[in-house]
């Protein structure tokens, strides 16, 4: 990592507090970070909030504020954008000393944040920002084991609120608790806890079809076989009852070297498509927005956080997956994070604002990117 171009990230950013002074720091981090992000042409990329520690999933409430779970640290976080630049001029903390409270879910009114093993509700969060509320426990009916055990949460069209749990390992089976490797599914009180769907590795990021409601989601693939393979996954579920394959078939049609022979692939529910290997494909959101052009309408963006123990590094970008003729294609958006073979940024989660831009949640460089298009 380059830690004088990171370095004076932070600086830069760290002096300043409020709005005016913000926006003059953000010109300065154009040179030498910011610049090097490679968008299409007509895209531009600016800082929406920084200093916001191990910044990962991302939700929005009705009142515009953009909420913020972290892994590595203990607090969630929410921000305003009050005079509507562009740029975050408040901070809050509304939890801390909370178990990687990676998953954040607005519904309601209500913030609903997620820890390893135990789903909570802030009621009336907007407005109780400087004073949150106490937090109601919704549901600890979760694995406590740590590894996959962040989650990204999501209320469904069905008003549910979906909830993963990831594999306790690289490879392995799970007999005897259907909660492992799976999506799961309940009502927003906590009832009615069911498994959607399973045979996951670990989902980080899923989103539905706005034209249709169909549940779609990214898989991480195993580690361990190789640079090359398996590919990570993008993923539908139209139903419940759906198994994609983990542990023993990946993409589709790779058997897995250790579990791969107890089981034909066939029995399994393909990709839509794959994706690179080891990317680290995180969150997606489904373009809802008007400002991006009309092409970018209900279209991908995945969050590629970029792999860990790849001889190459790959991912630290933003993709897209883009159907045109019931053909799906996969391609670059934004690239820039990984210079010469070393990351400074890795991009988590994506969140549509109302005006159409796009937030984009860095967990390395501890800062919130705004996509926006401005001109072609």
């Amino acid at each position: 990592m380059n830690l004088t171009r990171t370095g004076m990230l932070v600086a830069i950013l760290a002096l300043c507090s409020h709005a005016s002074c913000k926006n003059a720091a953000l010109q300065k981090t154009k040179n030498p970070l910011l610049k090097d992000i490679k968008l299409p042409p007509g895209f531009e990329i600016s800082i929406f909030a920084d200093s916001v520690e191990n910044a990962r999933s991302l939700s929005l409430g009705a009142g515009g504020t953009v909420f913020v779970g972290n892994r590595s640290g203990d607090k969630v976080y929410a921000l305003r954008d009050e005079d509507g630049d562009g740029v975050a001029d408040r901070k809050y903390v509304l939890m801390r000393d909370r178990n990687m409270p990676n998953g954040v879910a607005w519904h309601k009114g209500a913030l609903y944040v997620a820890e390893v093993d135990k789903v909570w509700r802030l009621d009336d969060i907007e407005n109780h920002l400087a004073d949150p509320p106490e937090p109601i426990l919704i549901s600890s009916n979760f694995p406590d084991d740590k590894h996959h055990g962040w989650k990204f949460i999501a209320f469904g069209p069905d008003d549910k609120l979906y909830v993963p749990v990831g594999a306790p390992c690289n490879i392995c089976e799970t007999p005897g608790d259907e909660r492992y490797a799976s999506i799961t599914r309940m009502n927003a009180d906590g009832s009615g806890f069911e498994v959607f769907a399973k045979g996951i590795r670990n989902t980080v990021g899923f989103d539905w079809n706005p034209e249709n409601g169909e549940l779609w989601f990214t898989e991480n693939g195993r580690d361990n076989m190789g640079d090359n393979i398996p590919p990570d996954e993008l993923n539908k579920a139209p139903a419940p009852g759906l198994n994609f394959g983990f542990p023993y078939c990946h993409a589709g049609t790779i058997k897995d070297k250790e579990y791969g022979n107890l089981h034909a692939c066939s029995e399994f529910t393909p990709p839509v498509i794959t994706l690179g290997p080891h990317v680290a494909a995180l969150g997606m959101r489904f373009y809802t927005g008007t400002q991006f052009p009309a092409a970018y309408k209900n279209q991908i963006f995945i969050a590629e956080h970029g792999s860990w123990n790849r001889s190459q590094p790959i991912g630290y970008r933003i993709t897209l997956v883009t159907q045109e003729n019931g053909k799906y294609n996969y391609k670059v958006f934004a690239e820039g994070w990984l210079k010469d073979g070393k990351a400074w940024g890795r991009p988590v989660d994506l969140l549509v604002l109302k005006d159409g831009s796009l937030l984009v949640s860095d967990d390395f460089a501890n800062v919130i990117y705004r996509i926006r298009y401005k001109s072609p």
